[in-house]
């Protein structure tokens, strides 16, 4: 620094308090939760609301549009409701540009300000873009989520990330905004189709093998409970992810990502080329499952992972019904390259900085990469093939 230069340095310091509860019946007259943290959350005297559903959730729960109605008029007092409006769910409503349009559209209709609220009522495809908006529209307005599939409501509901796909790649566009609260109610789950209910499940086996061998063992051990919808198992198997979760988040150090460090994202390197190559047509449940098969097999034959271990993993992943492989794992490019590895390039540009890969030395024990042997990679996906169809559940 020469003489001639001056400079103002001021730290800025802001705290976030992260809520995440679980509860039953939120829209009952009598549970205040949602309205209290409204209340608390805004500074303004009466605050304007619009809820943001998924369409298909509405349509499987039919009463939910009157009891959410009637939740509003009752406590009419002390919140502004604007109505509710209906978006289609899943991971193609992040796609298209419409979509954010019509958002931003509501948003302007209904005069909603910087102390008002915007609630996501949906699965993670719609918490990632209602959030999106939510945080781009006036510079900030605060959003609230109740996640209605155990994938979000284990996982992704319960972070601090927005975002929508763009250039044909998973959440190019995207903030780190933090909602003012996530409400889970176990009963939104009850009307999932099988493979969506299971579909959070995968999540609760990553994070158990990056952080907790013991919650890797409870899977184990109550997996036939939650294939047979124990929903008492179920709530204690997605709270505990989200705790383990919402701990990462707030006392790592780096909740809003500015390391190349993401041991959260255990297997979805692979996963998230996988569901661009699907054109999403594999879920994200899906593409996890096979990214953390394609991970653990390759801790395997790099030495780290016990042989044992690895048999563990993936007949737990197939115990829920899960492939540990898919055909566009062996998708070639004219060039005769691997597809699913230009996945590797994109999530380090993604992240920023160096590539970082979690792989695992034991369940509950992961640790961090910056590189992948590419020949041992296809060698594991050519495991992985065969394996498919020999693994006993």
């Amino acid at each position: 620094m020469n003489e001639r230069t001056q400079s103002i340095i001021e730290e800025i310091k802001i705290a976030y308090v992260h809520r995440v509860y679980f509860t039953e019946n939120v829209f009952a007259p009598e549970n205040a939760l949602l309205a209290e943290t409204i209340k608390a959350g805004s500074s303004a005297e009466k605050p304007r609301v619009l809820l943001v559903a998924d369409a298909a959730f509405m349509a499987a729960n039919t009463g939910v549009g009157s009891q959410l109605t009637d939740y509003f008029e009752h406590h009419r007092e002390d919140l502004q409701f604007m109505g509710f409006m209906e978006l289609p769910g899943g991971e193609q409503l992040k796609n298209k540009a419409e979509y954010l349009e019509q958002l931003y559209q509501a948003i302007e209709e209904k005069k909603l300000c910087r102390h008002s609220y915007i609630i996501a009522l949906g699965g993670g495809a719609l918490l990632d873009l209602v959030g999106f908006a939510a945080s781009t529209a006036h510079r900030g307005i605060r959003h609230l989520r109740l996640p209605t599939t155990s994938l979000s409501q284990g996982d992704g509901g319960c972070g601090v990330k927005n975002g929508i796909n763009y250039f044909g790649k998973k959440n190019f566009l995207g903030t780190f905004t933090p909602p003012v609260a996530v409400i889970n109610d176990i009963e939104f789950l009850k009307t999932l189709p099988e493979p969506r209910l299971i579909d959070g499940f995968i999540e609760a086996i990553k994070v158990a093998l990056i952080k907790d061998g013991s919650f890797f063992q409870y899977i184990e051990d109550h997996a036939q409970a939650i294939l047979e919808r124990d929903f008492a198992v179920i709530r204690r198997v997605l709270e505990a992810s989200a705790r383990h979760h919402v701990l990462h988040i707030a006392r790592s150090g780096d909740p809003f990502e500015l390391s190349s460090s993401r041991p959260l994202d255990f297997g979805h390197w692979s996963a998230h080329k996988l569901e661009v190559l699907s054109d999403y047509a594999l879920s994200h449940g899906e593409a996890v499952a096979i990214g953390i098969a394609l991970d653990s097999i390759y801790s395997q034959k790099k030495g780290y992972l016990s042989e044992a271990n690895l048999q563990r993993i993936l007949r737990l992943v197939q115990k829920f019904g899960f492939r540990i492989y898919d055909e566009r794992l062996s998708k070639l490019t004219e060039t005769g390259q691997y597809e699913i590895l230009l996945g590797l390039e994109e999530f380090r540009e993604h992240m920023g900085g160096q590539l970082t890969i979690p792989l695992l030395h034991d369940i509950g024990d992961q640790f961090e990469v910056n590189d992948m042997d590419s020949d041992l990679l296809v060698a594991s996906i050519e495991s992985l093939r065969s394996w498919e169809s020999t693994l006993v559940t």
